[in-house]
């Protein structure tokens, strides 16, 4: 069955390029994914301890800001609540902070999501794509590699950070990247939740 268009949206079979900034270079000797913020002790991943990790293959509809809609695009990636087992939380963390590259920042992109809607299988730190065009594919640098954060259809695109490069547990929501410009913080595609 599939899922309903968004209001505003249009129906694409592409999956469309956008980022802002530099595309990152990725280098495997100095690739690190950080977990920090509200938690017992930080810890830091390297390239391969996180590939390392178990597995998932989820089918996730994708739902960008600028109004195209991807639907039944195929993710192998590592499902959040994997990471989220490295950790242990304090009490009262409700949110994340997901971080990304930019502009040679390893910090300088972030989106705010709520840690609820993270635990099941549509919350993926993804590597590789298939759709009903194509096979299974690495990620390609402009779509994020090596590791790009695919939020669940319940968020539009930009919920989803690329060339992650950590993770911050939070027991408050703090705006990311887009939200400071203006953007909503809950970015729900059926309610169009695009701006403040």
């Amino acid at each position: 069955m599939t899922n309903p268009l968004p209001p505003g949206q249009f129906k694409t079979e592409k999956w469309p390029v956008l980022h802002q900034g530099e595309v990152y270079e990725f280098d495997q000797q100095t690739w690190t994914l950080k977990l920090f913020g509200d938690v017992d002790q930080e810890i830091t991943l390297s390239y391969e301890e996180v590939i390392a990790l178990p597995k998932t293959t989820s089918t996730i509809d994708m739902h960008c800001v600028t109004t195209w809609s991807k639907f039944n695009t195929i993710f192998e990636g590592i499902a959040f609540r994997e990471l989220l087992k490295k950790v242990k939380l304090k009490d009262g963390v409700k949110y994340v902070k997901i971080f990304g590259y930019y502009d040679g920042d390893r910090f300088g992109y972030s989106a705010n999501l709520p840690l609820e809607k993270l635990l099941s299988d549509d919350a993926l730190f993804v590597y590789k794509w298939k759709d009903e065009t194509r096979d299974w594919e690495t990620l390609s640098v402009k779509h994020g590699y090596p590791l790009r954060f695919i939020p669940p259809a319940s968020f539009y695109l930009w919920k989803g950070t690329k060339w992650v490069s950590g993770i911050k547990f939070m027991k408050e929501d703090e705006e990311g990247f887009w939200e400071e410009l203006g953007y909503s913080m809950n970015a729900d595609p059926y309610k169009e939740e695009r701006f403040k």
